[in-house]
């Protein structure tokens, strides 16, 4: 995916801009954006002001972690179950010794 030219907190801005009365049209113009780009922007950012924003990026970077973590777990659990079946280590069909 290609890296915004505007970082979050200028569409931030740009979005107030666009609450405050700015008509679409002359603000897509005056930052060189398409009208379609602002109202994805509004559906995504509306109503978010710095603090929201900078906590959104800090959960998803929590987000982003967990869940390389829980895939790394996974594999190495996967890894331990065919060591130990391979090896015999396992339940042997409920027979006792």
């Amino acid at each position: 995916m290609r890296k915004s030219r505007f970082s979050e907190s200028q569409i931030v801005a740009i979005l107030n801009e666009h609450d405050a009365g700015v008509p679409t049209a002359e603000l897509a113009r005056k930052h060189g954006i398409h009208a379609n780009t602002l109202r994805l922007w509004k559906a995504k950012y509306g109503g978010m002001d710095a603090a929201e924003l900078a906590r959104l990026k800090q959960l998803e970077d929590e987000n982003t972690r967990m869940r390389r973590i829980i895939a790394n777990q996974t594999l190495e659990i996967d890894a331990m179950k065919n060591v130990i079946s391979k090896n015999g280590w396992g339940l042997h069909n409920g027979k006792t010794r």
